[in-house]
């Protein structure tokens, strides 16, 4: 997935959803994730609220410079990362490129 952490999000309004075959080869290049109702998901833990946190601001600043935005579901110790593009009505490369680009921000 390092060659996907380096490439930048684009806008897809009006392109196609990735099909079944593409999300399977994506997939088994990220490793944690998993295809979840339409969305590709990650649960990230950590050792403390103050390590969930941090995580969740560096992602945040990911999110934003790429304009696309997961859904997070966090508690004292871990978050749950979900991606989808709503504007393809599926997946898109930019949810594989975010999901590499979030997994480079830990060791």
């Amino acid at each position: 997935m390092n060659d996907l952490a380096q490439r930048q999000c684009q806008p897809l309004e009006g392109h196609a959803a990735m099909t079944p075959a593409e999300i399977t080869v994506h997939l088994a290049q990220a490793p944690g994730w998993a295809l979840i109702d339409g969305a590709i998901q990650k649960r990230y833990g950590f050792t403390d609220f103050h390590r969930t946190m941090a995580f969740v601001n560096a992602l945040a600043w990911v999110a934003h410079t790429q304009d696309h935005h997961p859904e997070l579901q966090l508690g004292y110790a871990h978050c749950t990362v979900r991606f989808n593009t709503h504007s393809v009505g599926g997946l898109s490369i930019n949810d594989f490129i975010c999901a590499a680009r979030i997994d480079a921000l830990l060791p």
